[in-house]
């Protein structure tokens, strides 16, 4: 398992009840060159509380460069900010 917790610059669509959904990513690879990332599936949402702040974890599922990556990305509702938190081998 992979922790980074680095800030992401993602694209995301907002449906009409107000469910977001993350669609594209831009991350810094090991060479500082910029990534995008385009995801597959959203496997899973899972609300959570961090002393108060309100976040959303998305298990997302996506290929990169001929790989199948499995990560997570957190979404904190007040800062409206995502990060990139793990990816799970």
């Amino acid at each position: 398992m992979e922790q980074l917790a680095c800030p992401v610059d993602v694209i995301s669509v907002c449906s009409a009840n107000g469910d977001i959904r993350p669609l594209r990513i831009r991350l810094e690879d090991e060479a500082h060159s910029l990534l995008r990332v385009d995801i597959d599936e959203v496997v899973s949402v899972k609300p959570v509380q961090y002393v108060g702040i309100e976040a959303h974890i998305f298990l997302c599922r996506a290929t990169v460069r001929g790989k199948k990556w499995l990560f997570e990305l957190k979404y904190t509702i007040r800062s409206h900010s995502w990060c990139f938190l793990r990816r799970v081998y």
